[in-house]
Parts: structure tokens; sequence; C-alpha cells
């Protein structure tokens, strides 16, 4: 019965990859015959993009500032129990990082996309360095809300920046291999910190781990000060004035860009659908182990670990077995396939096949991050990407916090199980809808 049943969720799977009359590519079912060699030259071709005097230090100061953030993440939790000795009160840290995104995401992408983005860049390492410096000596419970919420609104302007710029300084061709190597490092150096946090915290203390993380923005900030980032297209001088009626002007351009452009306003249902499938699951993990899985609290991290080993790992599938990863079949097989594992971890009480599932769970995750933001920063116009970068960092949050509440509501009225087999069954809808909207997308226009 077994054999039969993973028999037919390969061949449905297979199905899928068959878009409207295209030949499936080998991504996922000719790993192993893979040359070697093809292998080799992608870790080359990591290499090369990490030597790339314009992205090395931009790579180097993220990877510091990963590790700080890892300590933040796990000492913020620390504190604020021990500030509280409510678990509920750590909930709130996420709707407290979720919220400033949705508010300045708007202000944030015009900002990107008119003034200098290296300032942007440097100025929001500053300000998150100030306000972690803060926590040093904390007051209470609700001046960790607000670093939180700042860090958060620091983000909003960062992070969309970031992805604005990686196609100012690598070619069309290094842009995968840039995106996935930042993202595979990112996960190694998070994986080391997460492993060495608990001790670090309980020798040095929270307050000295937020110090670390406040000099690690500082560093951040002074390595893309070395870069050179040139002008990007629609960027005025910041002293020019605008007015505030040119600012909404161009608020709502990006957003009937959003709107009329056929690769956008696809993608951003599929998106949102995927965005409310997982926010409740990723969240609800920890009850899944201790519900379904029978895992005491202390194993958790088990899984934790089993999805990050793959979340490292992944971003070498599209770069080793894509012939061009620019295909839909890249951006949305991944959440066939994580949905799949969703409805599978939640029927099967097995803790080596939960191992296993959020594994090829991790993998799937990372693999369809870096294609989507590689495929994204290919084809949106130079001077849009900031705001449209915003908008989908504005929906998906949007979405994760309506998930979350959701699936909170739902979780002790009809069991854990059955909020799995809901986000799990809507993921695949999510990955087919995104398949049949774009399956013969030309995803390699030019700006």
């Amino acid at each position: 019965m077994a054999s039969a049943a993973t028999r037919f969720i390969v061949a449905m799977i297979k199905s899928i990859l068959v878009v409207r009359g295209q030949a499936a590519t080998p991504c996922y079912f000719s790993l192993m015959s893979a040359p070697a060699h093809r292998f080799a030259a992608v870790l080359g071709t990591y290499a090369a993009v990490v030597r790339n005097p314009s992205y090395f230090p931009l790579w180097l100061g993220q990877l510091i500032s990963n590790f700080g953030d890892t300590l933040h993440y796990i000492a913020m939790v620390v504190l604020v129990y021990q500030l509280t000795g409510q678990g509920a009160a750590v909930a709130i840290l996420v709707t407290a990082e979720i919220i400033p995104v949705l508010v300045l995401g708007p202000i944030a992408g015009v900002i990107v996309d008119r003034f200098s983005r290296k300032s942007v860049l440097i100025a929001s390492d500053l300000f998150r360095a100030a306000l972690v410096l803060s926590l040093v000596w904390p007051q209470n419970v609700w001046h960790a809300y607000l670093v939180a919420a700042g860090l958060a609104a620091g983000n909003a302007f960062f992070n969309p920046t970031m992805q604005a710029v990686i196609p100012a300084l690598m070619s069309e061709n290094q842009r995968l291999a840039a995106n996935s190597v930042a993202w595979s490092t990112g996960r190694l150096v998070q994986i080391i910190a997460s492993a060495l946090a608990g001790g670090l915290i309980a020798i040095i203390s929270t307050g000295a781990a937020f110090a670390l993380n406040a000099a690690s923005f500082v560093v951040s900030a002074l390595l893309i000060a070395r870069i050179t980032i040139p002008s990007h297209a629609g960027q005025v001088d910041a002293g020019a004035k605008r007015g505030i009626g040119r600012f909404f002007a161009d608020a709502r351009e990006g957003l009937r860009f959003g709107v009329h452009d056929p690769l956008i306003s696809r993608l951003l249902p599929v998106q949102i659908l995927a965005s409310l499938a997982t926010g409740a699951s990723s969240t609800l993990l920890i009850v899944l182990a201790e519900r379904h899985l029978r895992l005491p609290p202390a194993e958790f991290a088990w899984l934790i670990a089993a999805v990050g080993v793959g979340a490292l790992l992944g971003p070498l599938i599209p770069n080793t077995f894509a012939r061009d990863y620019r295909d839909a079949r890249w951006l949305f097989v991944p959440y066939v396939i994580r949905g799949i594992g969703d409805l599978l971890i939640a029927t099967i009480a097995s803790v080596p096949v939960a191992l296993m599932i959020l594994f090829v769970y991790g993998l799937n995750t990372s693999s369809g991050m870096v294609v989507f933001s590689s495929t994204l920063q290919s084809t949106i116009p130079e001077h849009m990407r900031g705001r449209v970068f915003t908008l989908f960092d504005v929906t998906w949050s949007a979405a994760r916090l309506l998930s979350l509440a959701v699936g909170a509501a739902l979780v002790d009225v009809i069991g854990i199980r059955p909020v799995y087999w809901l986000g799990g069954s809507l993921l695949v809808v999510a990955g087919i809808t995104g398949l049949t909207l774009l399956g013969r997308y030309d995803f390699r226009r030019e700006d």
C-alpha cells in the first residue's frame, strides 16, 4: 500500500510538471543522474560570485548580520518570557514584527525607488543598531515590543533595497548564483548561531547578545559603505523638493504597475494563497510535534534542524539541474511538493518520516525562494523594483497575519492535523494556480 501511494504521488507530480503540453524538465527526477562536473561548476560559480569585489562586502556584511540576528531573536524570546512569565506574550512579538511592514511598505517602496539605495541600506543598518543597543538596558516588556516593531520597520526598507541592488551589482547570469550563495551561507550561519545561542546567552546574558547584534549592524553598514552602487533609473537628488502629492503619486504608480503587469498581477494572488497556507502551519509546527508526533519539547529542535539543513542545500538544485531557471515549474512545483509534505506529516505519526518530509520541505522552500528573487530581479523594470518588492512584502505579511489568527482559532477547535491538511491543500492549490496562470509566461523578457 505504501509503495502504491508513493508511485501515485510521484506520478501526480510528474503530470503537474507537464505544463500545457510542454515536456517536463528533469528538475526533481534526475538528481542522481546529473554529472558531477556540473555540481563542481556550480561551486566554482559560487566562489566566483563571492570573490566579486562589488558583491563580497555586501555578502560578508549580511553573513555577520545574520549571526547577530539569530542571537537577537533567541535572546528576545528569552527576555520577553523572563519579563512576563507568559508564553502568550511571546506571540505578540510576531504581530509587532508584521504590522510595521503593512504600514510602511508603500512608503518604503517609494523611498527605495526615488533615492540613493546605498544610503537607504546604510541608514537602515544604523537605525537598527541604535534600536537593538537600547535593549542592553531593557525597561519593560513594552520596550521590547517597540524595538521589535522598530526592527521590522528597518527591515521594511532594507530588504527590498537589497533585492533591488543585486541586479546593479551582478550580471544576468550571476543573479541566481548570488541569491543562492547568500541564502545558503545565511542558513548555515543561522544553524551555527542557533546551536551556540543557548550557551552564549547563559554565559554572556541577553544584554550582551543584543550588543553583539548592534555591532553586527554597524559592521554591515561599514562594509556597504565600501560598495559602489550606481544611480538607478528614477532616482532623484535626496534634497529635491518633490512634495507630498508627488510622493503619493509614486505610490499609486507602483500599485497600478502591480495590478496591470501581466506577471505581477498573476503572481500576487499565488503568493497570497501560499502565505495563507504556510503562515499558520509554520508557526504551529511545535503543536504538531507535541500532539501528533508525541515529541517532548527538547526534541522539537530536531524538526527545525531538518528544515534548516534542507534550506541550506536547496539552492544547489536549480543551480545544478536547471537549464534555465526562469520557468514557471521552478517557481510553483516546490509549492505542490511542500503542500503534499504538509498533508503527509499530519497523516503519518512517525518521527523519522517527519524528519525526511521536513528536509524535503526545506529543500523546496529555499530553491523556490532563490528562483523567485532572481526571476523578479530580471523582469521588473529598474525604477519599479523597490515598490514591487515592498508590494510583495506587504501582501505576504497581511496574508500571514490572517493565517496566524485563523490557525490559532482553529487549532483548539478542530485539532492540529486538520489545520495542516487545510494548509497543505491550499499550498497545492497555490502551486497549481501558478502553473495554470503563468505556465506559458516568458520570464526571459527584458526590462
